[in-house]
């Protein structure tokens, strides 16, 4: 996995990190200031880690979308043809819900959530009056990207309706100076509005589905190559079903979802997994009915055993069968029993050590292919440890202490068996300062001003919610903008941000979210 960054010196430096059952650790970084982060440049440094590594451990490059990763991928593709080159899942999965939180009807009720914040956090009063009603407990909760505060947000204003709702009518906003201004008084409608809590109650079932998958890929407890495309096709059913399967309702959200995995979630390494997951196999085996997926694992049978024609025939006609018909040990009861459930115990490699004894290269393709991450996101929390190292008052390190500082320290971090396990309970969307929550926060989102009478700055906002400082925008890989695939990683800007603590609250995205008080337009 490799992302580039910018340090506090304004260097630019790319790292590569390595990825297996065990986790994901630091290989090396590399300065690249003073050269244009071109196709060629990242083929060469890729290539080089590869035969650092030994090319016979390596399967697949993991990157996101940009127009200079995907030209690296072809120039590799001609040197190590058996070597995949795929996008990260947690870039694109991103990418599908910020244009989803754009069609009209959910940024409608966005754009509604943000004003109501903005009105709370411009002000001490009412910040303050806010935070006795919720017992200090914020509403903004702030992500990992700008989609992500959106969808924490909106699920913290849900959890918090009755008590905003208290603290609207009560005698203390009464005699708040506040509450006689216009903006005042839209607030209160926007907390009573039956309509706004029927719409965020819609946004979230809507959202939430693939927010289950983001989560999925973006954490480290466990591969998630063989659930991806399980995961998102089952994303697509929930949408539905909390559109009340309604075509007109669904459909926009099903050409976005189909866009954006199309050319990069599914690869032949995509479709193989899906297809060697007995959690979904076992469940409905037309999926190899599916030609898409069938091609995909031939694709993927023919780049795994690249230089065997007569071994990638032995096991497409002979060892392949043997799994789809359940024949011998894939048969047993048991086997069906250790694949029924996708809980903390389900592990497909696991499985396939256990009953594909007598499909050795088919169990050997699938135990490598199992074990694959389907994210960059291991890569770009990296970068946390670099800043932690990098700091203001250490920025005279040369790169190459720096790159053995954090080697040390992030790898060490992996060796932590018990710290990893307790981390498993962080919310992996969750930040910890504000750079993506600005818009919810003050009213022209990165402006340093605010009109009087519409907001704060940053340094009475900073103030007002405990902050040592005044918030700056920032820009760092971990909290990155969402761009567009095209863009050159060497052009993006970065600034300097201040952390902003935040109350935070229990993970309950899968949970209802409260009985709706309107039916949905049918």
């Amino acid at each position: 996995m490799t992302d580039a960054w910018t340090d506090r010196k304004r260097r630019s430096i790319m790292n590569l990190c390595v990825n297996s059952n065990a986790g994901t650790a630091f290989l090396s970084s590399r300065e690249s200031s003073d050269e244009a982060h071109t196709s060629e440049l990242i083929f060469e440094y890729v290539d080089k880690c590869i035969e650092q590594v030994g090319p016979q451990n390596v399967i697949q490059v993991v990157t996101d979308n940009a127009t200079n990763n995907m030209g690296a991928a072809k120039l590799l593709k001609v040197k190590r043809p058996n070597i995949f080159w795929t996008s990260c899942a947690t870039h694109t999965i991103n990418l599908m819900l910020e244009s989803i939180g754009k069609l009209p009807k959910y940024k409608k009720v966005i754009d509604q959530a943000k004003s109501f914040t903005i009105f709370i956090y411009a002000h001490h009063k009412t910040l303050s009056l806010m935070r006795s009603f919720t017992k200090k407990r914020d509403i903004v909760r702030p992500g990992v990207t700008r989609f992500a505060s959106a969808f924490l947000t909106l699920q913290s204003l849900m959890e918090k309706k009755a008590q905003l709702r208290a603290m609207f009518t009560s005698s203390e906003w009464e005699e708040c100076k506040w509450s006689k201004i216009v903006k005042g008084k839209a607030a209160y409608a926007t907390v009573m509005s039956i309509a706004f809590w029927n719409g965020v109650t819609i946004c979230l079932k809507v959202f939430a589905p693939l927010v289950k998958v983001l989560r999925i890929v973006d954490a480290d407890r466990k591969p998630s190559m063989g659930f991806l495309c399980g995961e998102i096709k089952q994303a697509k059913e929930d949408i539905k079903e909390a559109l009340n399967n309604l075509e007109k309702n669904y459909k926009p959200i099903m050409e976005i979802i189909e866009a954006r995995v199309k050319d990069r979630l599914d690869s032949p390494l995509h479709f193989a997994a899906y297809l060697l997951n007995p959690y979904y196999f076992f469940k409905d085996m037309d999926i190899q009915l599916d030609n898409e997926v069938m091609d995909g694992l031939f694709n993927c049978v023919e780049m795994f055993y690249h230089y065997d024609g007569e071994l990638q025939g032995h096991v497409i006609n002979v060892e392949l069968p043997k799994y789809t018909r359940k024949d011998g040990a894939f048969g047993k009861s048991w086997a069906t029993q250790g694949c029924a459930k996708n809980d903390d115990n389900y592990n497909p490699v696991t499985w396939w050590m256990t009953y594909g004894n007598q499909t050795p290269n088919l169990q050997r393709m699938a135990r490598k292919i199992l074990s694959l991450t389907t994210s960059s996101s291991g890569c770009e929390r990296n970068w946390s440890t670099f800043e932690g190292i990098h700091t203001k008052k250490r920025n005279r390190l040369d790169v190459n202490r720096l790159n053995n500082l954090v080697y040390v320290q992030f790898n060490a971090k992996l060796m932590n068996k018990h710290k990893r396990e307790k981390e498993r309970n962080v919310d992996v969307l969750l930040a910890s300062d504000a750079s993506n929550a600005q818009g919810w926060i003050v009213d022209g989102e990165d402006d340093e001003e605010v009109e009087p009478g519409t907001g704060l700055t940053w340094e009475v906002v900073g103030e007002a919610s405990g902050a040592d400082e005044m918030l700056q925008a920032r820009r760092s890989s971990r909290m990155r903008e969402l761009h567009e695939d095209d863009f050159q990683s060497e052009e993006e800007d970065e600034q300097e941000i201040n952390e902003f603590d935040f109350e935070s609250d229990e993970d309950r995205v899968l949970e209802e979210y409260g009985e709706e008080e309107d039916q949905l337009d049918s």
